[in-house]
C-alpha cells in the first residue's frame, strides 16, 4: 500500500499535467460515466465548521476513491490549518485499499483551482487580462496559481477580501510571484474586471449585479455547501450562460440554488461544464454575454487528481 505525505504529494503536483485529466473528468461526470453518489455533509456551527465526504467510480476503472476535507476557521486562532483531510484510493475489485494521499486538504485546494481555471478559460473572452480574486483563504492563492498557468493569456490580478489586513498580507506575498494588486474598493474592482473569481465562505451576497459588466466572466467556488451565497441572484438571473459542475448538487446548495428556488431560473437554463468542455459550441457566443460558472466541486475531480499524483509517483 502506497502512503504519501502532503510533503511528497506536494513535490509530485504539475498543474499544467494535472488539468487535462480534470477536464476528462468533467467530461465523464457529464455523460454518466462517473457513479457520483450524494455528498456527505456534517456541519459543526458553533465553529462554523465542516466536514465533506465526496466519493465516486470511474466506469471501467481499476480503483475508486473517498476523499474526506474538513474546513474549521477558528482554528487560524490557534495558529492551526484551516483545512485538513485526506484520499483514500481503493481498490475496485477487491475493495483493498492501495493508496492514503495525507494530503491535507492540498489536492482539494488543487484540484478546486484547476477547476476554476478551466472554467474561466472554457467561457472568458479571449482578449481577457483583468482577474478579481474574491478572498483571502488559501483557495484565493489556488485560483491565482491555477488561472496564471492555465489561461491563455498573461493576466494581471487584484485581489479583495473582507479582511482588510489579511488580503493586503496575502497580495504582498503572492507579488513576489504573480501580478498582483490590492483591491480595496470590491464594487469598482468588479466593474473593471474581465473575469471575477469568488472564494469565500460567505452566507450573503458580495458581488451585486450592477456592478457587473456586459462581458464579464464569473467562476463561482465558494458555495459549496448549503447555506453559503457569494453573488446576487439577479446576477445569476442576468447572466447569459450558466455552467455547473453536476446540475443536481448545484441546484441543491450550490450558488445558483438561490436563483432558482426563487424562481429566476430554470434547471433547462443550466449546462454541465463537462458538457460544455465536450462541445464548445454551446460556449460563449459573444463578447457582450455574462457567463458565469458554479463549481459545487465533484469526487471526479478528486479521482482525477488521485489519479495523477499516483502516475507522478509511479515514475
Amino acid at each position: 500500500m502506497i502512503s504519501l505525505s502532503r510533503k511528497e504529494i506536494e513535490a509530485l503536483i504539475d498543474l499544467r499535467n494535472i488539468a487535462p485529466a480534470i477536464e476528462d473528468a468533467y467530461r465523464a461526470a457529464s455523460v454518466g460515466e462517473v457513479n457520483l453518489p450524494p455528498v456527505g455533509h456534517i456541519t459543526f456551527p458553533d465553529l462554523n465548521a465542516d466536514c465533506h465526504i465526496k466519493y465516486g467510480y470511474l466506469s471501467g476503472s481499476e480503483s475508486f476513491v473517498i476523499k474526506v476535507a474538513t474546513g474549521f476557521p477558528t482554528n487560524t486562532a490557534q495558529d492551526l490549518e484551516k483545512g485538513n483531510g485526506l484520499v483514500l484510493v481503493m481498490s475496485a475489485k477487491t475493495g483493498a485499499v492501495q493508496a492514503v494521499l495525507h494530503d491535507e486538504m492540498l489536492l482539494t485546494d488543487v484540484r478546486t483551482g484547476i477547476g476554476g481555471a478551466i472554467a474561466s478559460r472554457a467561457l472568458a473572452r479571449s482578449d481577457s487580462q483583468c482577474v478579481l480574486i474574491v478572498g483571502t483563504g488559501p483557495q484565493a492563492q489556488r485560483q491565482i496559481e491555477a488561472h496564471a498557468a492555465l489561461m491563455p493569456n498573461p493576466l494581471r490580478f487584484e485581489l479583495w477580501g473582507r479582511n482588510a489586513n489579511r488580503a493586503g498580507e496575502l497580495v504582498e506575498t503572492l507579488s513576489k510571484e504573480f501580478d498582483v494588486n490590492n483591491a480595496k474598493d470590491l464594487e469598482k474592482a468588479a466593474k473593471r474586471a474581465d473575469i471575477i473569481v469568488t472564494a469565500t465562505g460567505a452566507t450573503a451576497p458580495l458581488i451585486h449585479s450592477d456592478w457587473v459588466k456586459a462581458g464579464t466572466h464569473i467562476t463561482a467556488v465558494g458555495a459549496d455547501a448549503p447555506g453559503k451565497q457569494e453573488l446576487d441572484p439577479a446576477l445569476v438571473a442576468r447572466a447569459d450562460l450558466i455552467a455547473v459542475d453536476l446540475v443536481s448538487q448545484c441546484l441543491d446548495h450550490g450558488e445558483i440554488s438561490h436563483a432558482f428556488q426563487a424562481g429566476l431560473i430554470r434547471a433547462n437554463d443550466i449546462i454541465e461544464l463537462g458538457a460544455l468542455l465536450g462541445s464548445p459550441q454551446s460556449g460563449r457566443s459573444t463578447d457582450e454575454q455574462i457567463t458565469l460558472v458554479d463549481l459545487t466541486g465533484i469526487a471526479a475531480q478528486d479521482i482525477a487528481i488521485a489519479s495523477s499524483i499516483l502516475d507522478a509517483h509511479a515514475k
